[in-house]
């Protein structure tokens, strides 16, 4: 389940920190434009260990047409073989995405809330979402262990201001984030998304100044429009800033030289992370992970 070798007790640690989970639609909520929250629930959720921050966890959804998902092998050691050996029509698809909540309620339900950005039937993601009801299930493989290589936001202790990007795919992560940063720590973000009703409210003890970017058409100057709001944008100094990136792989690239070029940022303190790239779809972006074929990149999951 993870890249690490199989023969080492390490690895064999490491494994353990993930496994299959029965997740439940119990609700969905919109957000906003182009935002779903969807609560799952399930009885083997009383052993997921969300470690908060931008935990990801990868999603099997059902195929067209199928209410439920459904895997030939949910061992550690087959099911990805077993996975990628189904026949197209049957296979469901895998799709990494944030854990935004994670609670018990007074009743004692443990429920799972996982924000999805909808744009119509453009994706199998959005498809499945825009079309989630009660009672349906899909199979996810997720953290048994709160301290697990799935969340990525990890500042030293010498961290003395937090700076961030990230567009609508990234924007659950980094909203986790903001609940989650201790009172008072400086932050300057900058979140892009599709629609002015996307400017979603977010709850923060930081010293939070946010920035949001409003696309512009069909989206092709991205990367310019965010280069240009972080190069106007008055950053007050700070002496150990951890910059955390996320979202459109082109555009997180160039956010990153921003940071360490342009705003003299130590490389080591700049956590960045593609979750998708314009023009490939997140199949070509596993395969390129699970050859090793895309070093300049961390992968959208661990698992």
């Amino acid at each position: 389940m993870t890249a690490t070798a199989p023969d080492t007790a390490d690895a064999a640690a490491e494994t353990a920190h993930f496994r299959f989970f029965e997740l439940e639609v119990l609700r969905t909520r919109r957000l906003g434009r182009s935002f779903l929250r969807v609560t799952f629930g399930g009885a083997s959720l009383a052993d997921f260990r969300s470690g908060g921050f931008d935990q990801s966890l990868s999603l099997f959804l059902p195929p067209d047409g199928r209410e439920h998902t459904v895997l030939p092998s949910t061992d550690e050691d087959t099911w990805f073989g077993a996975w990628r050996g189904m026949p197209d029509e049957d296979r469901p698809v895998m799709r990494s995405y944030t854990v935004r909540d994670q609670r018990r309620t007074p009743e004692g339900v443990d429920e799972v809330d996982i924000d999805f950005v909808l744009h119509g039937d453009a994706s199998p993601a959005s498809r499945w979402a825009g079309r989630a009801v009660t009672g349906r299930r899909i199979l996810a493989i997720g953290p048994a262990v709160a301290e697990n290589k799935s969340v990525r936001f990890q500042p030293p202790p010498a961290a003395d201001a937090v700076w961030m990007y990230a567009d609508e795919t990234a924007l659950p992560a980094a909203a986790a984030i903001l609940e989650r940063l201790a009172e008072g720590i400086p932050v300057r973000a900058w979140f892009e998304v599709p629609h002015e009703d996307d400017r979603l409210p977010l709850q923060t003890a930081a010293d939070a100044d946010i920035t949001w970017i409003v696309r512009r058409g069909d989206g092709r100057d991205r990367t310019d429009r965010v280069l240009g709001a972080l190069r106007s944008a008055d950053v007050p100094a700070a002496a150990a800033p951890y910059v955390w990136l996320a979202g459109e792989a082109g555009t997180v690239r160039a956010t990153r030289r921003h940071f360490v070029q342009e705003r003299s940022v130590d490389r080591r303190s700049v956590r960045f992370t593609g979750y998708w790239r314009l023009g490939a779809s997140e199949e070509q972006l596993l395969a390129e992970a699970y050859a090793g074929q895309a070093p300049s990149e961390e992968p959208t999951s661990e698992l």
